[in-house]
Protein backbone atom coordinates (compact mmCIF):
# COMPACT_ATOMS: atom_id res chain seq x y z
CA UNK A 1 0.00 0.00 0.00
CA UNK A 2 0.66 3.54 -0.98
CA UNK A 3 0.26 6.46 1.51
CA UNK A 4 1.20 10.02 0.52
CA UNK A 5 0.87 13.09 2.65
CA UNK A 6 0.80 16.29 0.52
CA UNK A 7 0.98 19.94 2.52
CA UNK A 8 1.00 23.07 0.94
CA UNK A 9 2.58 25.96 2.61
CA UNK A 10 0.48 28.74 3.69
CA UNK A 11 1.67 30.59 1.22
CA UNK A 12 -0.07 29.00 -1.54
CA UNK A 13 -3.73 29.93 -0.12
CA UNK A 14 -2.78 33.80 0.84
CA UNK A 15 -1.58 33.41 -3.23
CA UNK A 16 -5.07 31.62 -4.09
CA UNK A 17 -7.20 34.25 -1.95
CA UNK A 18 -5.22 37.46 -4.04
CA UNK A 19 -6.13 36.02 -7.45
CA UNK A 20 -9.74 35.57 -6.80
CA UNK A 21 -10.07 39.00 -5.40
CA UNK A 22 -8.11 40.45 -8.58
CA UNK A 23 -10.38 37.64 -10.41
CA UNK A 24 -13.69 39.00 -8.81
CA UNK A 25 -12.65 42.99 -8.81
CA UNK A 26 -11.38 42.50 -13.02
CA UNK A 27 -13.96 39.91 -14.34
CA UNK A 28 -16.92 40.16 -12.23
CA UNK A 29 -15.38 36.06 -11.54
CA UNK A 30 -16.96 34.42 -8.40
CA UNK A 31 -15.47 35.17 -4.86
CA UNK A 32 -16.30 31.93 -3.61
CA UNK A 33 -15.19 28.72 -5.43
CA UNK A 34 -16.53 25.22 -4.24
CA UNK A 35 -13.83 22.38 -4.89
CA UNK A 36 -14.40 18.94 -4.07
CA UNK A 37 -11.53 16.23 -3.55
CA UNK A 38 -12.11 13.12 -4.68
CA UNK A 39 -10.09 11.96 -1.65
CA UNK A 40 -9.39 13.47 1.69
CA UNK A 41 -5.98 13.91 2.18
CA UNK A 42 -7.09 13.05 6.12
CA UNK A 43 -7.31 9.14 4.78
CA UNK A 44 -5.23 6.37 3.58
CA UNK A 45 -5.84 5.61 -0.15
CA UNK A 46 -4.21 2.61 -1.84
CA UNK A 47 -2.42 2.93 -4.44
CA UNK A 48 -4.85 0.75 -6.35
CA UNK A 49 -7.80 3.02 -5.76
CA UNK A 50 -6.13 5.80 -7.27
CA UNK A 51 -5.36 3.99 -10.49
CA UNK A 52 -8.42 2.81 -10.99
CA UNK A 53 -10.08 6.25 -10.39
CA UNK A 54 -7.43 7.33 -12.95
CA UNK A 55 -8.72 5.13 -15.33
CA UNK A 56 -12.12 5.86 -15.19
CA UNK A 57 -11.34 9.02 -15.59
CA UNK A 58 -9.60 8.53 -18.49
CA UNK A 59 -12.64 6.50 -20.02
CA UNK A 60 -13.98 10.16 -20.85
CA UNK A 61 -10.88 11.29 -23.39
CA UNK A 62 -12.02 7.81 -25.35
CA UNK A 63 -15.21 9.30 -26.53
CA UNK A 64 -13.20 12.93 -27.62
CA UNK A 65 -14.05 13.38 -31.73
CA UNK A 66 -12.37 16.25 -33.33
CA UNK A 67 -14.22 15.61 -36.72
CA UNK A 68 -17.53 17.71 -37.12
CA UNK A 69 -19.40 14.00 -37.29
CA UNK A 70 -20.56 12.60 -33.99
CA UNK A 71 -19.85 9.64 -31.54
CA UNK A 72 -22.55 7.06 -30.65
CA UNK A 73 -21.68 5.00 -27.20
CA UNK A 74 -23.63 1.59 -26.48
CA UNK A 75 -23.56 0.21 -23.28
CA UNK A 76 -22.70 -3.57 -24.37
CA UNK A 77 -23.51 -6.67 -22.25
CA UNK A 78 -22.47 -10.46 -21.74
CA UNK A 79 -19.39 -12.79 -22.02
CA UNK A 80 -16.19 -14.37 -23.64
CA UNK A 81 -17.21 -17.03 -21.68
CA UNK A 82 -19.37 -19.94 -23.21
CA UNK A 83 -20.64 -21.26 -19.52
CA UNK A 84 -21.82 -17.70 -18.79
CA UNK A 85 -22.84 -16.30 -22.44
CA UNK A 86 -19.95 -16.92 -25.01
CA UNK A 87 -21.77 -13.64 -27.12
CA UNK A 88 -21.72 -10.03 -26.46
CA UNK A 89 -25.30 -7.78 -27.02
CA UNK A 90 -26.43 -4.09 -26.55
CA UNK A 91 -30.00 -2.46 -26.55
CA UNK A 92 -30.98 -0.31 -29.44
CA UNK A 93 -34.63 1.56 -29.94
CA UNK A 94 -36.26 1.39 -32.97
CA UNK A 95 -39.39 2.50 -34.16
CA UNK A 96 -42.02 5.35 -33.59
CA UNK A 97 -42.93 5.15 -30.25
CA UNK A 98 -39.61 3.83 -29.76
CA UNK A 99 -39.09 -0.01 -28.44
CA UNK A 100 -36.61 -1.36 -26.90
CA UNK A 101 -34.46 -4.93 -28.71
CA UNK A 102 -31.63 -6.44 -27.77
CA UNK A 103 -29.07 -7.26 -30.39
CA UNK A 104 -26.03 -9.52 -30.76
CA UNK A 105 -23.11 -7.74 -31.40
CA UNK A 106 -21.71 -9.13 -34.43
CA UNK A 107 -18.40 -8.10 -36.48
CA UNK A 108 -18.70 -10.28 -38.98
CA UNK A 109 -21.62 -10.01 -40.41
CA UNK A 110 -23.71 -6.63 -42.58
CA UNK A 111 -27.01 -6.98 -42.18
CA UNK A 112 -29.24 -6.28 -38.71
CA UNK A 113 -32.34 -7.48 -38.21
CA UNK A 114 -34.66 -8.01 -35.88
CA UNK A 115 -37.33 -10.97 -35.12
CA UNK A 116 -40.77 -9.99 -36.23
CA UNK A 117 -44.10 -10.48 -34.99
CA UNK A 118 -44.81 -13.00 -37.87
CA UNK A 119 -41.73 -14.89 -36.99
CA UNK A 120 -42.32 -18.95 -36.93
CA UNK A 121 -41.03 -21.13 -34.25
CA UNK A 122 -38.92 -18.27 -33.03
CA UNK A 123 -37.68 -18.79 -29.20
CA UNK A 124 -40.30 -16.20 -26.76
CA UNK A 125 -38.18 -15.89 -24.09
CA UNK A 126 -34.08 -15.67 -23.06
CA UNK A 127 -31.65 -17.09 -20.88
CA UNK A 128 -30.25 -13.54 -20.17
CA UNK A 129 -33.11 -12.26 -17.78
CA UNK A 130 -34.31 -10.02 -20.57
CA UNK A 131 -37.60 -9.35 -22.55
CA UNK A 132 -37.57 -11.16 -25.88
CA UNK A 133 -39.13 -8.28 -28.02
CA UNK A 134 -40.94 -8.74 -31.50
CA UNK A 135 -41.03 -5.79 -34.14
CA UNK A 136 -44.07 -5.36 -35.53
CA UNK A 137 -43.95 -2.92 -38.66
CA UNK A 138 -48.15 -1.74 -38.32
CA UNK A 139 -47.48 -0.52 -34.82
CA UNK A 140 -44.72 1.64 -36.04
CA UNK A 141 -45.68 5.44 -37.88
CA UNK A 142 -42.23 5.38 -39.21
CA UNK A 143 -42.03 1.95 -40.61
CA UNK A 144 -42.20 0.91 -44.28
CA UNK A 145 -41.54 -1.66 -46.00
CA UNK A 146 -38.49 -2.25 -48.97
CA UNK A 147 -40.04 -2.81 -51.97
CA UNK A 148 -37.72 -4.62 -54.92
CA UNK A 149 -37.72 -1.43 -56.78
CA UNK A 150 -36.08 0.65 -54.10
CA UNK A 151 -32.43 1.62 -54.47
CA UNK A 152 -31.45 0.10 -51.18
CA UNK A 153 -32.80 -3.49 -51.88
CA UNK A 154 -29.21 -4.94 -52.72
CA UNK A 155 -28.72 -6.50 -55.89
CA UNK A 156 -25.34 -7.79 -55.38
CA UNK A 157 -25.07 -10.64 -52.91
CA UNK A 158 -22.58 -13.08 -51.56
CA UNK A 159 -22.37 -16.57 -50.20
CA UNK A 160 -23.93 -16.27 -46.80
CA UNK A 161 -25.98 -13.32 -47.72
CA UNK A 162 -28.63 -13.74 -50.53
CA UNK A 163 -31.72 -11.43 -51.89
CA UNK A 164 -34.66 -11.40 -53.98
CA UNK A 165 -37.98 -10.61 -53.85
CA UNK A 166 -41.37 -11.80 -52.94
CA UNK A 167 -44.65 -9.90 -53.14
CA UNK A 168 -43.04 -6.93 -53.93
CA UNK A 169 -41.12 -7.18 -50.63
CA UNK A 170 -37.20 -6.87 -50.79
CA UNK A 171 -36.45 -10.59 -48.95
CA UNK A 172 -32.87 -11.75 -47.42
CA UNK A 173 -31.17 -15.21 -46.64
CA UNK A 174 -28.74 -15.34 -44.17
CA UNK A 175 -26.83 -18.32 -43.18
CA UNK A 176 -24.15 -17.57 -40.31
CA UNK A 177 -21.09 -19.83 -39.73
CA UNK A 178 -22.46 -21.99 -36.59
CA UNK A 179 -25.25 -23.10 -39.15
CA UNK A 180 -27.67 -21.04 -38.10
CA UNK A 181 -30.03 -18.92 -40.33
CA UNK A 182 -32.46 -16.33 -40.55
CA UNK A 183 -34.84 -15.10 -43.10
CA UNK A 184 -37.44 -12.33 -43.96
CA UNK A 185 -37.85 -8.77 -45.82
CA UNK A 186 -36.23 -5.54 -45.41
CA UNK A 187 -37.80 -2.45 -43.60
CA UNK A 188 -37.09 1.37 -43.60
CA UNK A 189 -37.78 2.76 -39.46
CA UNK A 190 -36.07 5.16 -37.45
CA UNK A 191 -33.36 4.15 -35.24
CA UNK A 192 -32.78 6.44 -31.82
CA UNK A 193 -29.91 7.21 -30.08
CA UNK A 194 -27.69 10.07 -28.33
CA UNK A 195 -24.91 11.68 -29.91
CA UNK A 196 -22.01 13.70 -28.52
CA UNK A 197 -21.05 16.03 -31.07
CA UNK A 198 -17.59 16.62 -29.89
CA UNK A 199 -16.66 14.89 -26.63
CA UNK A 200 -18.90 17.15 -24.25
CA UNK A 201 -21.60 16.49 -22.37
CA UNK A 202 -23.17 19.67 -22.62
CA UNK A 203 -23.47 18.97 -26.34
CA UNK A 204 -25.33 15.31 -26.41
CA UNK A 205 -28.65 14.94 -27.91
CA UNK A 206 -31.19 12.95 -28.99
CA UNK A 207 -31.01 11.97 -32.87
CA UNK A 208 -32.68 10.05 -34.96
CA UNK A 209 -31.71 7.92 -38.00
CA UNK A 210 -33.67 5.96 -40.82
CA UNK A 211 -31.87 2.57 -41.16
CA UNK A 212 -32.42 -0.12 -43.25
CA UNK A 213 -32.65 -3.59 -41.45
CA UNK A 214 -34.12 -7.27 -41.76
CA UNK A 215 -37.44 -8.33 -40.53
CA UNK A 216 -36.88 -11.52 -39.75
CA UNK A 217 -40.34 -14.23 -40.12
CA UNK A 218 -37.31 -17.51 -39.59
CA UNK A 219 -34.68 -18.45 -37.89
CA UNK A 220 -32.84 -21.90 -37.57
CA UNK A 221 -29.82 -23.14 -35.17
CA UNK A 222 -28.45 -21.68 -32.28
CA UNK A 223 -30.48 -18.44 -32.93
CA UNK A 224 -33.48 -20.51 -31.55
CA UNK A 225 -31.80 -22.18 -28.65
CA UNK A 226 -33.56 -20.40 -25.33
CA UNK A 227 -30.01 -20.15 -23.89
CA UNK A 228 -28.72 -17.47 -26.59
CA UNK A 229 -31.74 -15.89 -27.84
CA UNK A 230 -32.13 -12.36 -28.60
CA UNK A 231 -34.40 -10.34 -30.35
CA UNK A 232 -31.54 -10.27 -33.65
CA UNK A 233 -28.43 -8.95 -34.68
CA UNK A 234 -26.61 -5.62 -35.09
CA UNK A 235 -24.45 -6.17 -38.26
CA UNK A 236 -21.18 -4.25 -37.87
CA UNK A 237 -19.20 -4.96 -41.28
CA UNK A 238 -17.94 -2.75 -43.81
CA UNK A 239 -20.46 -3.28 -46.51
CA UNK A 240 -23.21 -0.84 -47.48
CA UNK A 241 -26.14 -2.12 -45.55
CA UNK A 242 -24.00 -2.48 -42.16
CA UNK A 243 -25.42 0.71 -39.43
CA UNK A 244 -21.83 1.43 -39.67
CA UNK A 245 -22.47 2.31 -43.55
CA UNK A 246 -25.55 3.78 -43.27
CA UNK A 247 -24.87 6.50 -40.74
CA UNK A 248 -21.73 7.33 -42.19
CA UNK A 249 -23.60 7.28 -45.40
CA UNK A 250 -26.14 10.20 -43.81
CA UNK A 251 -23.29 12.10 -42.52
CA UNK A 252 -23.77 11.17 -38.78
CA UNK A 253 -21.00 9.12 -37.94
CA UNK A 254 -17.37 8.70 -39.44
CA UNK A 255 -16.54 5.57 -41.30
CA UNK A 256 -15.83 3.59 -38.07
CA UNK A 257 -16.32 1.85 -35.09
CA UNK A 258 -14.48 0.64 -31.97
CA UNK A 259 -15.49 -2.16 -29.38
CA UNK A 260 -14.16 -2.42 -25.70
CA UNK A 261 -15.15 -6.08 -24.20
CA UNK A 262 -14.53 -7.43 -20.61
CA UNK A 263 -16.10 -10.43 -19.07
CA UNK A 264 -19.29 -8.75 -18.12
CA UNK A 265 -19.97 -6.54 -20.50
CA UNK A 266 -17.91 -3.33 -22.09
CA UNK A 267 -18.45 -0.70 -24.63
CA UNK A 268 -19.48 -0.44 -28.45
CA UNK A 269 -18.62 3.29 -30.07
CA UNK A 270 -19.75 4.16 -33.46
CA UNK A 271 -17.42 7.08 -34.83
CA UNK A 272 -13.97 7.80 -34.02
CA UNK A 273 -12.42 7.30 -30.40
CA UNK A 274 -9.17 8.82 -29.53
CA UNK A 275 -7.41 5.86 -28.08
CA UNK A 276 -3.74 6.14 -26.41
CA UNK A 277 -1.17 3.92 -27.53
CA UNK A 278 -3.03 2.41 -30.50
CA UNK A 279 -0.81 0.14 -33.04
CA UNK A 280 -2.64 -0.23 -36.86
CA UNK A 281 -2.62 -3.05 -38.88
CA UNK A 282 -4.00 -2.72 -43.18
CA UNK A 283 -7.48 -4.32 -43.54
CA UNK A 284 -6.89 -6.74 -46.51
CA UNK A 285 -9.43 -5.43 -49.51
CA UNK A 286 -12.01 -7.21 -51.29
CA UNK A 287 -12.37 -9.01 -48.26
CA UNK A 288 -16.58 -9.35 -46.73
CA UNK A 289 -15.01 -9.81 -43.46
CA UNK A 290 -12.37 -7.64 -41.47
CA UNK A 291 -8.96 -9.38 -42.58
CA UNK A 292 -6.21 -8.92 -41.75
CA UNK A 293 -2.34 -10.53 -42.85
CA UNK A 294 -1.13 -12.52 -39.66
CA UNK A 295 2.84 -13.04 -40.41
CA UNK A 296 3.87 -14.64 -37.53
CA UNK A 297 3.47 -15.84 -34.09
CA UNK A 298 5.93 -15.42 -31.28
CA UNK A 299 5.93 -17.33 -27.59
CA UNK A 300 8.18 -15.42 -25.15
CA UNK A 301 9.48 -13.53 -28.39
CA UNK A 302 10.55 -16.46 -29.75
CA UNK A 303 9.36 -16.84 -32.91
CA UNK A 304 7.59 -20.25 -33.65
CA UNK A 305 8.58 -22.07 -36.80
CA UNK A 306 5.57 -21.82 -38.58
CA UNK A 307 5.64 -21.22 -42.68
CA UNK A 308 4.23 -17.54 -43.28
CA UNK A 309 2.33 -19.08 -46.34
CA UNK A 310 -0.03 -20.52 -43.88
CA UNK A 311 -1.39 -17.00 -42.97
CA UNK A 312 -1.36 -15.95 -46.69
CA UNK A 313 -4.35 -14.48 -48.21
CA UNK A 314 -5.47 -15.31 -51.70
CA UNK A 315 -8.70 -17.18 -53.41
CA UNK A 316 -9.24 -19.94 -51.51
CA UNK A 317 -7.60 -18.33 -47.91
CA UNK A 318 -9.51 -15.17 -46.35
CA UNK A 319 -6.22 -14.97 -43.91
CA UNK A 320 -6.99 -13.90 -40.94
CA UNK A 321 -10.35 -12.40 -39.41
CA UNK A 322 -11.55 -10.11 -37.17
CA UNK A 323 -14.67 -11.59 -35.63
CA UNK A 324 -16.32 -10.34 -32.14
CA UNK A 325 -19.89 -12.47 -32.90
CA UNK A 326 -17.00 -16.04 -32.73
CA UNK A 327 -16.55 -16.53 -28.93
CA UNK A 328 -12.66 -18.54 -28.97
CA UNK A 329 -10.03 -18.13 -31.34
CA UNK A 330 -9.43 -20.53 -34.14
CA UNK A 331 -5.80 -21.46 -35.86
CA UNK A 332 -5.13 -23.24 -38.87
CA UNK A 333 -4.11 -27.03 -39.00
CA UNK A 334 -1.08 -26.45 -39.56
CA UNK A 335 -0.24 -23.37 -36.83
CA UNK A 336 -2.19 -24.63 -34.28
CA UNK A 337 -0.08 -27.79 -33.48
CA UNK A 338 3.36 -26.06 -33.35
CA UNK A 339 1.69 -23.59 -31.23
CA UNK A 340 -0.05 -25.74 -28.87
CA UNK A 341 3.69 -27.60 -28.47
CA UNK A 342 5.76 -24.05 -28.04
CA UNK A 343 2.69 -23.72 -24.90
CA UNK A 344 3.42 -26.57 -23.70
CA UNK A 345 6.90 -27.17 -23.86
CA UNK A 346 7.51 -23.41 -22.17
CA UNK A 347 5.30 -24.70 -18.88
CA UNK A 348 7.22 -28.20 -18.80
CA UNK A 349 9.01 -27.86 -16.00
CA UNK A 350 5.70 -26.43 -13.72
CA UNK A 351 2.98 -28.50 -14.73
CA UNK A 352 2.08 -31.39 -17.46
CA UNK A 353 -0.71 -31.09 -20.46
CA UNK A 354 -4.01 -33.39 -20.47
CA UNK A 355 -6.55 -34.11 -22.63
CA UNK A 356 -10.14 -33.45 -21.55
CA UNK A 357 -12.83 -33.67 -23.93
CA UNK A 358 -10.45 -33.39 -27.47
CA UNK A 359 -8.33 -30.03 -25.70
CA UNK A 360 -5.40 -29.72 -24.01
CA UNK A 361 -5.63 -28.64 -20.68
CA UNK A 362 -3.38 -27.90 -17.94
CA UNK A 363 -3.94 -28.14 -14.11
CA UNK A 364 -2.44 -25.37 -12.20
CA UNK A 365 -1.73 -24.23 -8.28
CA UNK A 366 -0.31 -20.89 -8.60
CA UNK A 367 -1.37 -17.51 -10.70
CA UNK A 368 -1.97 -18.23 -14.33
CA UNK A 369 0.17 -15.14 -15.50
CA UNK A 370 3.46 -16.44 -13.39
CA UNK A 371 3.77 -20.13 -15.06
CA UNK A 372 2.36 -19.26 -18.89
CA UNK A 373 4.25 -17.35 -21.21
CA UNK A 374 3.27 -14.33 -23.44
CA UNK A 375 1.76 -14.97 -26.53
CA UNK A 376 2.68 -12.34 -29.82
CA UNK A 377 0.51 -12.13 -32.91
CA UNK A 378 2.81 -10.08 -35.19
CA UNK A 379 0.85 -8.29 -38.39
CA UNK A 380 2.13 -6.68 -41.52
CA UNK A 381 3.12 -2.90 -40.70
CA UNK A 382 4.72 -4.04 -37.57
CA UNK A 383 1.74 -4.26 -35.56
CA UNK A 384 1.90 -6.66 -32.70
CA UNK A 385 -1.11 -8.24 -30.60
CA UNK A 386 0.47 -9.28 -27.46
CA UNK A 387 -1.66 -11.98 -25.39
CA UNK A 388 -1.58 -12.68 -21.89
CA UNK A 389 -2.30 -16.03 -20.98
CA UNK A 390 -5.85 -15.38 -19.93
CA UNK A 391 -6.21 -14.32 -23.90
CA UNK A 392 -4.95 -17.61 -25.19
CA UNK A 393 -6.28 -20.08 -22.42
CA UNK A 394 -10.23 -20.62 -21.06
CA UNK A 395 -10.62 -21.38 -17.22
CA UNK A 396 -12.62 -24.48 -16.84
CA UNK A 397 -12.94 -25.28 -13.47
CA UNK A 398 -11.18 -25.23 -9.87
CA UNK A 399 -11.15 -28.50 -7.72
CA UNK A 400 -9.25 -29.45 -4.53
CA UNK A 401 -7.02 -26.15 -4.36
CA UNK A 402 -5.77 -26.89 -8.64
CA UNK A 403 -7.52 -24.79 -11.29
CA UNK A 404 -7.97 -26.46 -15.13
CA UNK A 405 -7.27 -23.86 -17.82
CA UNK A 406 -7.99 -25.29 -21.72
CA UNK A 407 -6.16 -24.03 -24.46
CA UNK A 408 -8.69 -21.67 -25.87
CA UNK A 409 -7.29 -21.63 -29.38
CA UNK A 410 -8.82 -24.49 -31.88
CA UNK A 411 -8.34 -25.81 -35.05
CA UNK A 412 -9.97 -23.86 -37.34
CA UNK A 413 -12.45 -25.87 -39.57
CA UNK A 414 -12.12 -23.94 -42.57
CA UNK A 415 -8.46 -24.57 -44.39
CA UNK A 416 -6.38 -21.10 -44.54
CA UNK A 417 -8.57 -19.06 -41.94
CA UNK A 418 -7.40 -17.93 -38.44
CA UNK A 419 -10.20 -16.44 -36.49
CA UNK A 420 -9.59 -13.51 -33.74
CA UNK A 421 -13.03 -14.03 -31.28
CA UNK A 422 -14.11 -12.42 -28.23
CA UNK A 423 -11.46 -14.23 -26.35
CA UNK A 424 -8.67 -12.65 -27.68
CA UNK A 425 -9.85 -9.53 -28.38
CA UNK A 426 -11.51 -8.82 -24.68
CA UNK A 427 -9.48 -6.33 -22.26
CA UNK A 428 -8.65 -4.26 -25.18
CA UNK A 429 -10.36 -1.39 -27.80
CA UNK A 430 -10.81 -2.86 -31.43
CA UNK A 431 -10.83 0.28 -33.79
CA UNK A 432 -12.37 -0.70 -37.17
CA UNK A 433 -10.73 2.70 -39.07
CA UNK A 434 -13.15 1.58 -42.50
CA UNK A 435 -12.06 5.29 -44.43
CA UNK A 436 -7.90 4.48 -43.78
CA UNK A 437 -8.69 0.84 -44.16
CA UNK A 438 -7.49 -0.55 -40.88
CA UNK A 439 -8.04 -1.87 -38.02
CA UNK A 440 -5.85 -0.84 -34.42
CA UNK A 441 -5.73 -1.95 -31.15
CA UNK A 442 -4.59 -0.89 -27.43
CA UNK A 443 -4.95 -2.60 -24.08
CA UNK A 444 -7.11 -0.84 -22.60
CA UNK A 445 -9.50 -2.09 -19.06
CA UNK A 446 -12.49 -2.31 -20.37
CA UNK A 447 -13.74 -4.09 -16.84
CA UNK A 448 -13.80 -0.23 -15.31
CA UNK A 449 -16.61 0.27 -18.01
CA UNK A 450 -18.35 -2.59 -17.05
CA UNK A 451 -18.47 -1.66 -13.30
CA UNK A 452 -19.22 2.26 -14.12
CA UNK A 453 -22.10 0.97 -16.54
CA UNK A 454 -23.49 -1.37 -13.77
CA UNK A 455 -23.93 1.56 -11.69
CA UNK A 456 -24.86 4.60 -13.47
CA UNK A 457 -28.50 5.41 -14.13
CA UNK A 458 -28.54 3.67 -17.53
CA UNK A 459 -29.79 0.27 -18.13
CA UNK A 460 -28.15 -2.28 -19.88
CA UNK A 461 -27.72 -1.12 -23.83
CA UNK A 462 -28.74 1.97 -23.57
CA UNK A 463 -26.67 5.19 -24.88
CA UNK A 464 -23.71 6.36 -22.58
CA UNK A 465 -22.67 9.75 -21.60
CA UNK A 466 -18.90 10.53 -21.45
CA UNK A 467 -19.32 10.84 -17.57
CA UNK A 468 -20.88 7.92 -17.24
CA UNK A 469 -18.65 5.86 -18.35
CA UNK A 470 -15.59 7.90 -16.62
CA UNK A 471 -17.61 7.47 -13.51
CA UNK A 472 -17.89 10.82 -12.27
CA UNK A 473 -19.01 14.38 -13.02
CA UNK A 474 -18.20 16.23 -15.97
CA UNK A 475 -16.27 19.84 -15.09
CA UNK A 476 -18.73 22.14 -17.63
CA UNK A 477 -16.80 25.85 -18.15
CA UNK A 478 -18.19 28.30 -20.27
CA UNK A 479 -16.70 29.96 -23.08
CA UNK A 480 -16.71 33.31 -20.99
CA UNK A 481 -15.27 31.55 -17.72
CA UNK A 482 -12.07 29.95 -19.46
CA UNK A 483 -9.80 32.80 -19.13
CA UNK A 484 -10.51 33.08 -15.32
CA UNK A 485 -9.74 29.43 -14.98
CA UNK A 486 -6.46 29.26 -17.25
CA UNK A 487 -4.97 31.72 -15.26
CA UNK A 488 -5.96 30.47 -11.74
CA UNK A 489 -4.22 27.12 -13.34
CA UNK A 490 -0.99 29.07 -14.25
CA UNK A 491 -0.71 30.99 -10.94
CA UNK A 492 -1.30 28.13 -9.17
CA UNK A 493 1.55 25.87 -11.08
CA UNK A 494 3.77 28.82 -10.61
CA UNK A 495 3.13 29.32 -7.21
CA UNK A 496 3.72 25.81 -6.52
CA UNK A 497 6.63 25.29 -8.79
CA UNK A 498 8.50 28.90 -5.88
CA UNK A 499 7.02 27.38 -2.77
CA UNK A 500 7.40 23.86 -3.35
CA UNK A 501 5.84 21.14 -1.58
CA UNK A 502 6.63 18.84 1.48
CA UNK A 503 6.23 15.50 1.59
CA UNK A 504 5.62 14.38 4.61
CA UNK A 505 5.87 10.14 4.41
CA UNK A 506 5.53 7.91 1.51
CA UNK A 507 5.91 4.35 2.09
CA UNK A 508 5.68 1.65 -0.37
Amino acid sequence: MSTIYITARNAVISTLLGVVVLLQAVSGFPAILTLERAFSVKHRIKLSELIYRDNLRHGRMLLKDTSPKGVIGFVAEGSYDLRVAGLYYTKVKLGTPSKDYYLQIDTGSDVSWVSCRSCNDCPTSSGFNIPITFYDPSSSSTSSPISCSDQRCPQASQTYDSSSCLNNHCTYTIQYGDDSATSGHYVSDLMHFKIIVSGTETELSNTSASIVFGCGTIESGVLTTPDSALDGILGLGQQGRSIISQLSSQGITPNSFAHCLADGGGLLVIGQPMVPYIVFTPLVKSQGYYSISLQSISVNDKMLSIDPSVFAINDDKAGTIVDSGTTLAYLTEEAYTTFVDAITKSVSLSVQPHTSNGNTCYSITSSVSNIFPIVSLNFVGGASMHLRPQDYLSHQSSKSGAEVWCMGFQRSHQKGITILGDLVLKDKFIVYDLDAQRIGWARYDCFSIVQVSSNSSSSSGEAVTPSQISGGRSLGIRSRQQIPVIVISSIIYLTMMFIGFQATRMSL
